[in-house]
């Protein structure tokens, strides 16, 4: 629905009240992101090893992070792949003839 088109159904006065409302009692992506994540982390915390990690768990920490871009990943050279081909090659002769003996 665009924004002419919600302003031409809905009055400003019911905005206004849903605006006020949704401060109260948020919906939506991030509070279901939220709630899940404070299910993990009760669920992380009842089976986390305390000598390893002292630091409970928050729900914070099984959050999707929406902020971080993926890194761009360079383009392989060639000489490279075919290096890592060559590899296997002699991995898989190896075993080849170790399977004959």
């Amino acid at each position: 629905m665009t924004v002419q088109e919600l302003l031409s159904r809905v009055s400003s006065r019911e905005l206004a009240e849903w605006m006020a409302f949704y401060q109260l009692e948020p919906w939506g992506t991030e509070t279901e992101d939220w709630r899940a994540g404070l299910i993990a982390s009760t669920v992380a915390n009842a089976n986390r090893d305390q000598k390893r990690r002292r630091r409970p768990y928050e729900p914070q920490d099984f959050m999707p992070r929406r902020d971080v871009r993926p890194k761009e990943t360079e383009e392989q050279p060639v000489e490279d792949q075919i290096a890592i081909v060559e590899m296997w090659a002699r991995i898989l002769s190896a075993a080849n003839q170790e399977g004959g003996r």
